[in-house]
């Protein structure tokens, strides 16, 4: 069952993500961090739940690509964590596919992901269709990607994209 995550959630949350990642505290900590802010959707934050266990999490928050004519809205996928004794089932790409539709119904055009560039095209992720948006981590190569939910959504828009500053930490 992919849901969107309550308080009761979180300690299972912070606990899929350490894991996921070898044990750092840096993703966990961004998504505690990405919760303070007056952006955060819980809508957008959602769990896989197997059994009545928390054993995947992916986190979609607002940010902005800076262009000459203004701001353009958009939004980060990240993080997203599948316990390692539960990965390559699915449990990802069911959250991802879940997490995207929740974005369109919202009504958001744009999607940026830094991630692997193997697995996010299957999504509709381009490294070309973010090569006009400036990676604020620096040279982020084919794993720097976009997807425009809304058709040509994408279509003139060149800038820097900016992430709220706890993605920073990580």
């Amino acid at each position: 069952m992919i849901r969107p995550e309550t308080t009761a959630d979180y300690a299972a949350i912070y606990a899929v993500h350490q894991k996921a990642f070898g044990g750092r505290a840096a993703e966990p900590e961004l998504v505690a961090a990405l919760r303070k802010l007056p952006t955060f959707d819980p809508a957008l934050s959602l769990v896989y739940e197997e059994d009545g266990r928390i054993v995947g999490h992916i986190l979609f928050t607002p940010i902005s690509i800076e262009t000459d004519p203004g701001r353009v809205p958009a939004i980060a996928l990240a993080p997203v964590a599948v316990l390692p004794g539960q990965q390559n089932r699915g449990i990802g790409a069911a959250l991802v596919r879940h997490g995207l539709e929740a974005c369109r119904r919202q009504g958001h055009a744009i999607v940026i992901v830094l991630g692997h560039p193997n697995y996010y095209p299957r999504f509709g992720f381009s490294a070309a269709l973010a090569r006009p948006l400036a990676c604020p981590f620096g040279d982020c190569g084919a794993a720097w990607m976009a997807l425009a939910l809304v058709p040509g959504a994408l279509q003139g828009v060149q800038g820097r994209v900016v992430y709220p500053p706890p993605f920073s930490d990580v």
